[in-house]
């Protein structure tokens, strides 16, 4: 039986898109204006992401204790909100189109590890939030996963596959519980 051997784990290829320097100078910023509980203006938060390599639209809403992993690595459309405790854990590009919504305490993963080698290798890809898509309070959405425009995730609910555009889901694997309707 073979097993898990993180010693030999090695994700040296994985190229975080800055260098040291600028990680680090992002931490303090990110733990500063961001991942706190201080109110701070959002065209403020919007600007510093910019800053950093962000493509942020206009009138973009950010909430307090928002943890963002690399801003170089993000997408955020027109009028988007990004809720209280999210945190964009993006080691790949993390796009969010316009009028989006991600709820408080939501988790946006782009990197887990294959269990099926023993070195628990590094897999990133990254993730697409369309335009209109809602991620519920506290939901997951996993590496690679599509939200097509309009769709809902309903609270606490798990995306690992790609969920169609103006429908709902909910549930852990999320699954289709019907068409959304918008009057």
């Amino acid at each position: 039986m073979t097993k898990t051997d993180l010693s030999s784990y090695n994700n040296t290829w994985f190229d975080p898109g800055a260098g040291a320097f600028k990680r680090l100078l992002w931490y303090l910023v990110n733990a500063i204006f961001f991942n706190s509980h201080a109110l701070m203006p959002y065209a403020l938060k919007s600007n510093l992401l910019r800053w950093f390599g962000a493509n942020i639209g206009q009138d973009v809403v950010i909430k307090p204790h928002v943890n963002i992993k690399y801003p170089w690595k993000l997408t955020i459309g027109n009028h988007s909100w990004i809720g209280e405790g999210v945190w964009i854990d993006n080691l790949d590009l993390v796009s969010i189109g316009d009028n989006a919504c991600i709820s408080q305490g939501a988790l946006l993963l782009t990197g887990n590890h294959n269990f099926k080698k023993s070195t628990f290798d590094l897999m990133v890809k990254p993730i697409r939030i369309e335009e209109g898509a809602w991620v519920g309070a506290k939901c997951v959405v996993t590496q690679g996963v599509t939200i097509g425009s309009h769709a809902v995730l309903t609270a606490g609910s798990v995306a690992s596959s790609d969920l169609m555009a103006m429908s709902i889901y909910r549930g852990n694997p999320a699954v289709k519980i019907k068409e959304r309707v918008i009057e």
